[in-house]
């Protein structure tokens, strides 16, 4: 059986070695980043399952190694912030990280997260479904993760897992509401990881997306309720 591997981005060799240890009792294969002068470069090198992404880096912030990450590669990334506050983690998660975990963290609940993440990715093909749809004037691949305007293909956006698998939601229930708590429930396949902020940032960040098209009314929010995803413009942009 293929083992996952875990790559660790982190600047404290002892934390580097406890993590590795920790992973590899689990019987995860687990790595760390050696040096920090092609960050996001050796990330994709390494060809990992997930990543463990520290906030604070040697000469760059995390935030900033993930947001060119997300230009290169879709790999599955847990940031680590040493603040309390919401505001890394609203800004990882818009970014694109999957999840974040806070120091100091229980090693329990580290492994349960790393679970967890694994399991949405691994998932994440049958949740959003194989082939290509119309939406309105473009053709989205679920496959690849791609909505491609048919009048300039050029324009074409691509989305991140969570991201697809929201848009696969409200496009299957098109014009219907789809309630926040059926989206967390399908994102995070257990209420234990559910995260309110980062279904708002994740909704955000596909709303902003489909604005780049030219659809920036598709997803209506409708308060205490949920989400429609809008199978024709309502004529004004939100």
């Amino acid at each position: 059986m293929e083992h996952k591997k875990i790559f660790i981005v982190e600047d404290e060799i002892r934390i580097c070695k406890e993590l590795v240890a920790l992973l590899e009792s689990e019987g995860y294969e687990a790595d760390y980043l050696k040096n920090f002068e092609h960050t996001a470069e050796d990330i994709v090198a390494a060809g990992a399952d997930l990543v463990l992404l520290d906030i604070n880096l040697p000469g760059i912030n995390g935030e900033m190694v993930l947001r060119e990450l997300r230009r290169k590669s879709e790999v599955p990334v847990i940031m680590v912030t040493s603040k309390t506050g919401e505001s890394d983690e609203l800004i990882s998660m818009s970014y694109g990280a999957d999840d974040y975990i806070t120091k100091p963290y229980n090693p329990l609940l580290l492994l349960l997260r790393v679970q967890a993440v694994l399991k949405r990715s691994a998932g994440s093909g049958a949740n959003t479904g194989t082939g290509i749809v119309e939406y309105r004037d473009c053709e989205v691949n679920f496959d690849r993760g791609v909505i491609t305007p048919s009048a300039a293909p050029d324009a074409r956006i691509s989305l991140t897992k969570n991201e697809m698998i929201i848009f696969k939601l409200l496009y299957d229930q098109m014009d219907k509401i789809v309630s926040r708590d059926q989206i967390m429930t399908v994102l995070w396949d257990n209420e234990e990881y559910i995260n309110d902020n980062a279904l708002t940032v994740n909704i955000s960040r596909l709303r902003t997306k489909l604005g780049e098209l030219g659809y920036g009314d598709a997803i209506e929010t409708k308060k205490k309720l949920g989400y429609i995803l809008l199978s024709e413009s309502q004529g004004k942009d939100k």
